[in-house]
């Protein structure tokens, strides 16, 4: 028993030690979204990636989350002065920015919202060098991090003017090394190449980086692999994120974790939990399936089985939307063929029948997805209230069994025969529309969701209407395809407007107001040839100088030279022949 007692008292004090070590970390963080750009369009998902940044680093219990949206220059230097304040006397120190960057001769530089950036030199003053930042969070003594979802197409590259030729400006951003340890700097995309928005509010590196970052006691380094993970899986492996920088041999993550009893049953549990967080991470039938071998019972198990079928129901959807794709191009080939009326009959009621089928799967799906979001929150509220010593264990199951099965919004699900009309009116709103909105799916329909895909880097099937294409195209918040003008007039805002030249000044074929030149000018700036195109017609309009005769007429009044453009013609004056003046 006296053995027994030393042993849990040395338990005990290893665990207010652990507690104590955990509480002396000081974590701090500066967030910042910059969306509303001033002088190119602006951004929909950095605003809405801070904001979830924000809120994931909250919940790990940073000691300081410094949220910042839309910064101009002065306001970004103050930001990062004040953050470095902060960061002096830190363990750890986190910078995350969304938005846009750029890389100029090597060095990265992230962008204000009121910059100009009219000339390649202008970096130096408008913008902020990566290594700025790598400055302001110097001080922390165990961990610096440094993450970018800054890597989009820049706008800015297209027209900055290059005052070198020399100097070079590429995609995406440049690649980096640390010179400090422990320091890591994470990117959106890895070096020389850009990043996607996505098609839902967050982009597909943030949205995996708060799936991630913030899991307790994982290692930032397989955190990372998981993100790319999302990412390459989300984007088709189009984009392929990149971690810059080194860690030591110990596991270094974000968020530690916390302290548990040390009860035979409490280290079940936390057995049970963390195989389910690894379960979690995975997100496949197999891992699930391996889960509940293991654990067949239970809060986690009941979790389990509903992440099981959501990924059933997600197949199923998948399933059904295929087959009603197949079917509706089948009943278009036999009107297109003019195959007969009952084939035809036949091709349309296995179209409805297969529409109808996706919508009860999408129904289903969305109603699993519900439900086991809704079982994550019940489990953050289970283990929180564990962490806090509120609760020895979470329960074995009734959270879930009283949990109320989500019912599919059947209101927003829009008839199979207004769906092409809703889709055209989403791409008018987004400016894709090529034609106007009707209940057809036309050709000029198809060449719109094609234009979308192309600007949204998406790739719905342009054959017929379909309501994920709607659903993705609603999630666009602002103008898509950019604005084409006829000859005459340039866009200003949203709309075309006439160009109108000064005085002096035509419209040329470049669409631009060129100054007028008078004829004298255009031949001394003009080749010799097209000198000698302008003084033809001059030559040609000219009437021929009649020139002197050098013949003698006489007459009463004496005799004189024959007048230019005269003739003498001799005449038969029935008194003799005589010669006369004849004048045309």
């Amino acid at each position: 028993m006296r053995n027994l007692g030393l042993v849990a008292s040395v338990v005990f004090a290893l665990s207010l030690l652990s507690q104590s070590a955990l509480a002396a970390d000081k974590r701090v963080a500066l967030v910042i979204g910059n969306s509303a750009y001033q002088n190119v369009v602006k951004l929909a998902n950095p605003a809405n990636d801070a904001a979830a940044m924000t809120e994931t680093l909250k919940t790990a219990n940073f000691d300081i989350v410094e949220a910042r949206r839309d910064l101009k220059a002065t306001e970004m230097r103050r930001a990062l002065r004040d953050f470095a304040d902060k960061a002096r006397d830190a363990d750890v120190a986190l910078v995350y920015f969304a938005g846009h960057g750029i890389e100029v001769d090597g060095t990265n530089y992230l962008i204000p919202v009121d910059a100009l950036l009219e000339r390649d030199t202008d970096v130096y003053d408008e913008a902020f060098s990566l290594e700025r930042i790598l400055v302001t969070i110097e001080p922390a003594r165990k961990l610096r991090l440094v993450i970018l979802d800054a890597c989009r197409d820049n706008p800015f590259v297209k027209n900055m003017k290059r005052t070198t030729a020399s100097r070079a400006i590429t995609r995406g951003l440049a690649k980096v090394e640390p010179a400090s340890p422990n320091t890591l700097i994470a990117y959106s995309a890895k070096a020389g190449s850009t990043a996607l928005d996505g098609d839902s509010k967050n982009s597909p590196f943030t949205a995996a980086l708060v799936r991630h970052i913030a899991t307790p006691g994982l290692d930032l380094r397989k955190a990372f692999g998981f993100i790319r993970d999302d990412v390459m899986k989300n984007t088709s492996n189009r984009q392929e994120p990149y971690v810059y920088g080194s860690l030591g041999g110990d596991d270094v993550p974000l968020v530690p974790v916390a302290a548990l009893a040390t009860s035979p049953a409490v280290s079940v549990q936390a057995e049970t939990r963390r195989d389910y967080e690894l379960a979690l991470q995975l997100a496949t039938r197999d891992g699930w399936n391996a889960f509940l071998t293991q654990h067949p019972d239970g809060f986690y198990a009941s979790l389990a089985k509903s992440q099981l079928a959501k990924l059933a129901a997600e197949d199923a959807h998948t399933a059904a939307a295929e087959k009603a794709r197949l079917a509706v191009e089948e009943k278009a080939r036999l009107a297109a063929e003019g195959a007969r009326k009952a084939e035809q009959t036949k091709a349309a009621a296995d179209a409805k029948t297969a529409e109808d089928a996706r919508i009860a799967a999408e129904k289903l799906k969305t109603a699993e997805q519900e439900r086991a979001a809704a079982g994550e929150r019940a489990r953050a509220a289970a283990e929180a209230r564990v962490d806090a010593g509120k609760l020895d264990t979470p329960a074995a199951g009734p959270q879930l069994a009283t949990l109320p099965a989500p019912t599919a919004d059947v209101s927003q699900t829009p008839a199979p025969a207004d769906l092409p009309r809703q889709v055209q009116v989403e791409l008018q709103r987004v400016g894709c529309l090529q034609g106007s909105v009707d209940n057809t799916w036309t050709a000029a329909s198809r060449k719109s969701i094609e234009r979308f895909n192309r600007y949204a880097s998406t790739r719905f099937d342009a054959k017929a209407a379909s309501t994920d294409a709607l659903e993705a195209i609603k999630a666009k918040s602002a103008r898509v395809c950019p604005l084409v003008c006829a000859h005459g007039s340039e866009a200003d805002g949203d709309r075309c407007v006439k160009i109108v030249c000064r005085a002096g000044t035509f419209l040329n074929d470049d669409n631009e107001c060129e100054k007028k030149r008078n004829r004298n000018e255009a031949k001394r700036n003009a080749p010799r040839r097209e000198r000698d195109e302008l003084d033809r017609p001059q030559i040609q309009a000219r009437s021929p100088r009649a020139q002197p005769s050098g013949q003698i007429v006489c007459d009463n009044a004496g005799c004189r030279p024959v007048r230019p453009g005269c003739r003498l013609v001799s005449r038969d004056m029935r008194i003799g022949l005589t010669n006369v003046e004849v004048c045309n």
